[in-house]
């Protein structure tokens, strides 16, 4: 059950009725508490809970207020006792619930393999299934324990009838060639050869990631590719569940050659066919991910080159003007006289060398040595790869202002014989192809009408094409993320249009959003107007670009008993080890229990199981690497660990376990230390040095180096509830909205603060339309602006005409609405990546009539929101006191993952986002301890009588100082290292 409860929530759904209060009436105290939450807690979860602290804090009060109880009476009220058996019972009589029978088990049980197990197969979203079906045939749910049997059964039977399907459809021959995968890794692997990785030909080869940019990764790509789809496997596999289809793709990649030969038929062949099929997909991303980087690459490059070139060239000639009227009258007045003697002594040799070094350096030029430069660097090298990819790829677009794109696409892919080196322009599309400013340089008149250089027009070929790419308005066939768009909204939207727009609690008539918006603005911006005579912090300036000034905030009291809480810590719990942190939490919510292992069947004891497990994760999560950690423990070897690892921990684990530390620390807060749980989160990106061999690895242009970037989700109280491994150039805002629709745990985000970066008008706009509120903390305020929320007259908010602009368009809201929530609910619901999805709204696409409403709707929202900001200062140092702890947060990251100077050492993606997965749970666990540790030493006498306002606001659970990430020192001056000759001192 969720945390954190508002006041309209609590009395929804814990308001106690009259008829409700008859059931009370023989009960006093305790036995009144405990029957009123039991039967609320029924009525709203379907079943009775398990344990006391299962029942937020909030609840308590707001119950035991209703009865007149104390709420530590819960406590008392014994759930395992007779009394709480017939509280039950009359509670199951009073909703008309039974307990459930044999023919209801098996009702549920075939209801699951044909309905629920098909569409995923997560075990938490089965077991949240059986609940749901118990609450809609009013049947009291299962145990723990029988409803995970139910579940496994029911996956098991799926399981079997669908590796049966697939193997049935698999024609022959597909077969042959699948088997021919696993046969070409087998006879490497007996000559004792590396041809394995390396062969195209091999399973190994289709299973690693690309390499560095650059032409040898796409022709590898490509050979990956052409292996698979010599395979020939049918279309319908793509009916099977994508989720599935990962599930038995993540399994086949785990797995050895022999592992996998050994399968039964059915089964071997499910896994490669799910494989090729997944891999397939990812292969066809990975290659336009190469195309859209190399053609960024050759034109940056070139940039920066001659824009080097033009630096060491330029010099800057002052008084031209005054130059040319001395120069032009010396001509006049010695019409026929010699340069050299008429206009040298005048101005100067060295002066007009300067000027002529001046004009080569400016305009077209400029352009010309670009142009120069490109050409040479694509017609010498990176020309191979157009008819490479024109041979592997299919490119398509919806758009008909993209068709030129395809039309030259087309034509270079019929003419790739044809040798002239210049094309007439009447066989080809120009516009949309050739940016106009290119044009006069690139377009060359001749006697036979216009022609252009063959490379040059296929270089602006390839710069359209990854325009096009990058909004998702050019797409390519077989591809994941760059899918057909239309693919990314859900199929059923129009027969669900009601459910959808209920599910965002938005109206179907455009005109209530609206009009609720425009009151919005109409009082935030008179608040603002009339409060700005006494807000001292913030002026308006008349004129110039910059005409808010805002006073930065003042610094906080600060806190002064925080250092003794510290000290005490550190004295009761001294240089404690990371590893056994991350134990202690384990052996208390049992996290190690969400990582199952890929296989069918599991061999492997829970004790030496959890040993490994809590070994791999420390030696992940530190970056001390595997071999470390078996170097340092006798009773495992580094192959032992290795299986673990390759068996056991996975993405989707990975986040189970995650979310499993932090609704414990959720659970474990007690809010007369902590306060009242909260609904905001801060969200911000650090980078961390990685490998650079794969396409995730990129160069930061704000920070410098190569690496990627691990985006944060931390609430109030230091506890992360998201990560994400993103590129350093991904969109900070998709990452933003993915971890608040996306995060699993009880914390309810309603409040995401961010950085500048986080934040856009589309962001502001897609905020809204999902419910929570987005709070930047913005960068360039000075220059921002409000909207007006109708064409007003002059003496409307007097005092902000200097910051006020045009009206919103209301109109353009009103026309793209409903294409507005069909992309806030695919969104929510998960049908493409958030980045994917919000690709389409960038700046190349601005004439996309939806982006150009949820800017609008942006700007609205943002007015609203920037009014606030400049008028309330508490709103101001909110913001910054969230954003405060997520930059505490990426603070204590280089504590933890300290091994190998803090880099990423893999060029595998998995591989990478493991390690950031394994930081996020071991600094979870951290958390998690310290939040037990602080309030056993703040529950004795004295200690929290002593922390005023600002310790309290200061109060954090992510501290380190008595934490020992290292392991420990031994000294044993009576060992030697075994060198020969060894000589003593």
């Amino acid at each position: 059950m969720k945390r954190c409860w508002s006041e309209h929530e609590l009395i929804e759904h814990w308001t106690i009725h009259a008829v409700e209060r008859e059931l009370l009436a023989p009960r006093i105290d305790r036995g009144c508490l405990g029957f009123a939450v039991l039967l609320k807690f029924f009525q709203l979860d379907g079943r009775f809970p398990r344990y006391h602290k299962e029942i937020p804090g909030a609840v308590l009060v707001f119950v035991g207020e209703q009865l007149a109880v104390p709420p530590a009476a819960w406590f008392d009220y014994d759930l395992k006792g007779r009394s709480s058996q017939r509280d039950r019972e009359q509670i199951r009589h009073f909703l008309g619930f039974r307990p459930i029978t044999v023919a209801d088990a098996r009702r549920l049980q075939e209801w699951l393999q044909r309905e629920i197990v098909p569409l995923d197969p997560d075990r938490r979203s089965l077991r949240a299934a059986v609940a749901d079906w118990c609450r809609a045939h009013q049947v009291e749910p299962p145990t723990a324990g029988r409803s995970e049997r139910f579940v496994a059964a029911a996956v098991r039977r799926f399981e079997e009838a669908l590796c049966a399907a697939i193997h049935a459809r698999l024609p022959e021959p597909t077969r042959r060639r699948l088997d021919a995968l696993l046969g070409a890794d087998l006879s490497a692997e007996a000559a004792n050869d590396d041809s394995a990785e390396t062969s195209p030909s091999g399973f190994s080869f289709l299973k690693s990631d690309p390499g560095r940019i650059g032409l040898a990764s796409v022709e590898r790509e490509i050979a990956k590719l052409k292996r698979i789809r010599e395979i020939g496997l049918p279309e319908g596999l793509g009916s099977t569940s994508p989720k599935w289809l990962a599930r038995y793709r993540a399994r086949a990649t785990t797995e050895s050659i022999r592992e996998l030969r050994r399968h039964a038929e059915p089964v071997r062949y499910t896994l490669l066919a799910a494989f090729c099929g997944q891999r397939g997909h990812e292969i066809t991303d990975g290659l336009v991910d190469l195309l859209i980087q190399i053609v960024h690459r050759i034109s940056v490059r070139a940039e920066k080159r001659i824009t080097a070139e033009v630096v060491g060239e330029w010099q800057r000639v002052q008084g031209k003007t005054g130059l040319l009227f001395r120069i032009a009258g010396a001509a006049l007045d010695h019409p026929d006289g010699v340069v050299r003697e008429v206009l040298f002594p005048l101005v100067g040799e060295s002066t007009l060398a300067a000027l002529v070094q001046e004009s080569r350096t400016q305009g077209p030029t400029f352009r010309h040595r670009l142009r120069t430069l490109i050409h040479r660097s694509y017609g010498h090298h990176y020309r191979r790869m157009l008819p490479l990819m024109l041979d592997t790829l299919v490119f398509r677009s919806n758009n008909r202002a993209h068709r030129p794109v395809i039309q030259a696409l087309d034509w270079l892919r019929a003419h790739r014989e044809d040798r002239r080196p210049r094309i007439a322009c009447t066989d080809i599309p120009i516009d949309g192809i050739v940016r106009p400013k290119w044009q006069d340089l690139l377009v060359e008149e001749g006697p036979g009408g216009d022609r252009i250089n063959r490379i040059d027009y296929e270089i602006c070929t390839l710069q359209a094409l990854r325009e096009g790419l990058r909004c998702k308005e050019i797409w390519v066939e077989g591809a994941d993320r760059y899918r057909n768009p239309d693919a990314d909204l859900p199929a059923d939207f129009e027969s669900r249009r009601d459910e959808y727009y209920q599910a965002l609690s938005q109206s179907r008539d455009p005109d209530q959003l609206i009009e609720r918006l425009r009151q919005m603005m109409r009082a935030a911006l008179v608040a603002l107007d009339e409060g700005l005579p006494q807000n001292p912090k913030v002026r308006l300036r008349v004129g110039g670009q910059h005409r808010l000034v805002v006073t930065p905030l003042d610094p906080q009291p600060e806190p002064t008993q925080l250092r003794s809480l510290k000290a005490e810590i550190g004295r009761r719990w001294p240089m404690t080890s990371l590893l056994d942190v991350l134990k202690e939490t384990d052996f208390r919510v049992g996290f190690t229990e969400a990582f199952r292992t890929l296989a069918s069947r599991e061999v492997m004891s829970q004790e030496t199981r959890q040993q490994r497990l809590l070994l791999c994760l420390y030696g992940l999560g530190t970056n001390a690497g595997l071999k470390r950690m078996a170097a340092s423990n006798r009773e495992v070897s580094y192959s032992d660990l290795l299986y673990v690892r390759r068996r056991f921990i996975e993405k989707s684990a990975l986040r189970e376990a995650i979310r499993r530390v932090v609704n414990a620390t959720f659970a474990a807060r007690l809010t007369h230390i902590w306060g009242e749980g909260t609904t905001a989160c801060a969200a911000d990106s650090k980078k961390f040095g990685a490998w650079d061999q794969n396409l995730m690895t990129e160069w930061h242009i704000r920070y410098g180096g190569r690496g990627v970037m691990i985006y944060w989700h931390v609430e109030r109280r230091a506890a992360c509830i998201y990560s994400q491994l993103k590129r350093c150039s991904s969109s900070e805002v998709a990452a933003m909205i993915e971890g608040v629709l996306r995060h699993c745990t009880d914390l309810e985000v309603q409040q995401s603060y961010v950085d500048s970066h986080g934040q856009s008008e589309v962001a502001f706009a897609f905020c809204h339309l999902l419910g929570f509120e987005l709070m930047p903390r913005l960068k360039g305020l000075a220059a921002q602006k409000l909207n007006r929320p109708e064409a007003g007259r002059p003496d409307d908010y007097p005092r902000l005409h200097a910051i006020l602009t045009r009206p919103i368009a209301w109109d353009l809201i009103r026309t793209q609405y409903d294409e507005m929530i069909k992309y806030a609910t695919a969104l929510r619901l998960g049908t493409a990546e958030p980045e994917d999805i919000l690709r389409r709204f960038t700046r190349p696409n601005v004439q996309h009539p939806t982006y150009a409403a949820l800017a609008e709707l942006g700007q609205a929202v943002k007015t609203i929101f920037l009014a606030r900001y400049l008028h309330d200062e508490g709103l101001r140092r909110e913001i910054q006191g969230g954003l405060n702890v997520v930059e505490n947060w990426n603070s204590a990251n280089s504590f933890i993952f300290y091994g190998k100077s803090g880099e990423i050492a893999t060029n595998r993606l998995e591989d990478q986002e493991i390690s950031v997965l394994a930081l996020h749970l071991l600094q979870a666990s951290l958390v998690y301890v310290n939040t037990l540790m602080v309030q056993q030493v703040l529950e004795e006498p004295g200690w929290l009588e002593r922390l005023r306002e600002e310790d309290r606001r200061g109060l954090s659970p992510l501290l380190y100082h008595h934490v020992n990430p290292y392991g420990s020192f031994e000294l044993d001056l009576a060992k030697r290292l075994p060198i020969d000759r060894a000589e003593a001192l």
